[in-house]
């Protein structure tokens, strides 16, 4: 069976900057569904609608725009397509170093080394964080070089200040592995994404990447921190969530399209996982049913 892993982007920095800012219109931005992964450090603004995010062993769905930051070699998926229907979405690469080794000495810069050491793992922000600071990520824009590098240090050192974020992976994730232990993770998340639908065997998948299944069980945990079942059922309840809030489904369509093939077994997963029933759920998330 053929296995995609994460490509490897190679990013250049904006002309007279020392990183890259990159604003996409709605629809514009090419890269929405690939896996993929850089050493850069990457700031996302998405300016409105709602979508699915998969970092690393995370996977979760947003709604009313984003704001992410996600660390250096963190694989991820694109955040917005066709349907997200949002605004546009601004996407800045850093290098960590991208200043120099010894600028991020200074006492006065901490926060923003500090914040850099948590992107590791992905961070999402939101409230008034959020809009605040996408408001700012928008104005870069029409600013000259200069005064957009200032633009973004403030950014950075008010995101550290911040205290309405999410760590979106485990304390201690990384796919920062060994080769062949990045290859076997990336096959294992291809597989979900490709497959999740439909029945997945712990055993099949563990054939994937050539180990027994009690060596892959207690692999997948070690490096993900939740077992495999784990991370498919929540990549079902994720993708149950934006149908339920975009698609007009019935309930029941909502749980065999998400690869649950037993309606009460789903409908417990998906109160545990979101703290409200699905109907409940899809009265306050509802946003492009008409």
């Amino acid at each position: 069976m053929k296995t995609v892993a994460p490509a490897l982007e190679v990013i250049s920095n904006s002309y007279g900057s020392s990183f890259t800012y990159t604003k996409h219109a709605e629809k514009t931005n090419s890269k929405a569904h690939l896996w993929h992964y850089h050493p850069e450090i990457e700031l996302v603004f998405i300016n409105g609608g709602a979508g699915k995010r998969q970092i690393g062993s995370h996977v979760s769905y947003y709604t009313n725009g984003d704001l992410i930051l996600i660390g250096a070699n963190l694989p991820h998926c694109g955040f917005t397509n066709e349907q997200t229907g949002n605004k546009n979405e601004t996407v800045i690469h850093i290098k960590p170093e991208f200043l120099g080794n010894d600028f991020f000495i200074a006492p006065e810069m901490k926060k923003v080394q500090n914040i850099f050491n948590q992107a590791k793992v992905g961070i999402a922000f939101g409230g008034e964080t959020k809009k605040h600071i996408g408001k700012k990520i928008e104005m870069m824009e029409h600013q000259l070089p200069f005064e957009r590098l200032l633009t973004l240090l403030s950014i950075l050192d008010e995101l550290d200040s911040s205290q309405d974020y999410t760590v979106l992976n485990a304390d201690g994730f990384s796919l920062e592995l060994q080769t062949q232990d990045s290859d076997r993770i990336n096959v294992i998340f291809n597989y979900v994404k490709d497959h999740f639908q439909e029945s997945i065997a712990i055993d099949e998948v563990s054939n994937l990447v050539s180990m027994t299944t009690p060596s892959f069980c207690r692999y997948f945990k070690k490096i993900s921190n939740k077992t495999f079942t784990e991370f498919v059922n929540e990549y079902r309840l994720v993708h149950a969530s934006k149908l339920l809030a975009e698609k007009p489904m019935s309930i029941n369509e909502v749980c065999y399209e998400s690869g649950f093939n037993n309606f009460s077994h789903f409908s417990k997963s998906f109160k545990q996982y979101t703290g409200k029933s699905a109907s409940q759920y899809r009265l306050e998330h509802k946003i492009i049913i008409s």
